[in-house]
């Protein structure tokens, strides 16, 4: 029988050296099922995956660039981990376990699983959802390539869960398959306006969750309803305007450059009218962004909808929400672009997007967890010292 290239220690406790915690993030990894023939196997499988994450933690991006990063380090890493023998995988060796040897669907479970046992797992009442193209993945010629769905709870900073959109399929197909796995009570789900769909709204709210969308003409009767709503009153001469329960709350922020002014106006006047499952509130939110530097002005206008009651949350919750929603974007799909690189990972064999995307948010989360601002920063700290990144996966961060 072939010997595996596995750490040499108890998962509980090694006396004589290495001490793994029950509850840490190596031993869910150990759950992962090993898809390879087990003869010829030198490299465990956890092993291959400790050496990516702590290779990514590091500043590596690439699957070559993550192999060479181990080759250089194999000595202090076969100390560390307490490996038998000291050859480091070949960069093809790693490909071909990254997409043939892992069950992406599992791997996700493994990371759901390990970071809802945080203490302070669930405690985020907000879940932001959005789809993120790999757009590395796209043949030359193609439009298509895979497609993510997720799950982003910005309260912790991790994701909660990642799907596949399927091909042929799209985000408001795949929406109920993640949403469905996912614990909704008392949670309040916040999308974009391709998620604005009635069956969606419905399922939030069964489940016991609230939803806030954005609604735009792809919703057309919705959208000139709620726009009309807000659309300036005409008052014959002689009479003055209708009262109509407006609440409105505004905020001014100055950085990078510009001044931006959001005012948003919450009504409750339409939940009857609009015959939209469980709507609450509507709302008109305005942006006025001013560039200090020459005085240009832009401005833009938007709508949207919730199933929130005014009672539950005023203009000014309704506009924190709208806000809080791009959370997804700026944390953790901008990050896994401009600073992990993924759109530029040309990997495309078996499984292999799809196991590194779930590894991206991975890493994103244990840094996320820290309270990590400046990813890069952080990321040259590890580079620095990786024993220190090797405490991120051996020991528990709760």
């Amino acid at each position: 029988m072939a010997k595996y290239n596995a750490p040499t220690f108890d998962v509980n406790l090694d006396p004589e050296g290495f001490v793994i915690d029950l509850n840490s993030l190596y031993a869910a990894l150990t759950q992962l099922h090993d898809k390879r023939d087990p003869r010829g196997v030198r490299y465990s499988l956890v092993t291959i995956v400790v050496f990516v994450l702590l290779a990514k933690l590091a500043g590596e991006n690439f699957v070559s660039g993550i192999a060479d990063w181990v080759a250089y380090r194999i000595e202090p890493l076969s100390e560390l981990l307490h490996l038998e023998h000291r050859r480091a995988p070949h960069g093809s060796t790693m490909g071909r376990i990254l997409a043939f040897a892992i069950d992406d669907a599992e791997l996700e479970k493994v990371v759901h699983d390990f970071f809802m046992q945080a203490p302070a797992a669930g405690a985020s009442i907000e879940i932001n959802i959005d789809g993120k193209k790999l757009r590395g993945t796209i043949p030359a010629g193609k439009t298509q390539g895979v497609h993510e769905f997720a799950a982003f709870l910005p309260g912790e900073g991790w994701v909660a869960l990642q799907i596949e959109v399927s091909p042929g399929e799209n985000e408001i197909r795949a929406a109920p398959r993640l949403l469905k796995a996912l614990d909704l009570r008392g949670k309040i789900v916040t999308g974009d306006a391709m998620l604005a769909q009635r069956d969606l709204s419905k399922l939030i709210v069964a489940a016991g969750g609230e939803y806030v969308w954005t609604v735009k003409t792809n919703q057309s009767d919705l959208y000139d309803d709620i726009q009309t709503l807000f659309a300036p009153e005409q008052v014959v001469p002689g009479f003055s305007a209708p009262k109509k329960d407006f609440r409105t709350a505004k905020t001014v922020d100055k950085g990078h450059g510009r001044l931006e002014v959001r005012t948003l106006t919450a009504s409750a006047e339409l939940k009857t009218y609009l015959g939209w499952p469980y709507a609450e509130q509507v709302f008109r939110l305005e942006r006025t962004f001013t560039r200090l530097s020459d005085g240009k002005v832009m401005h833009d206008v938007s709508f949207g909808i919730t199933s929130l009651k005014a009672s539950e949350a005023n203009a000014a919750r309704v506009l924190a929400l709208v806000r809080g929603h791009w959370r997804i974007e700026n944390q953790l799909h901008y990050r896994r672009d401009a600073t992990l690189r993924e759109d530029w990972c040309q990997v495309r064999r078996g499984r292999a997007p799809q196991v590194l995307a779930t590894l991206n948010n991975l890493v994103l989360g244990l840094l996320l967890r820290r309270k990590v601002v400046n990813v890069p920063a952080a990321r040259r700290k590890y580079a620095a010292d990786f024993s220190t990144a090797l405490n991120l996966i051996t020991t528990s961060q709760f």
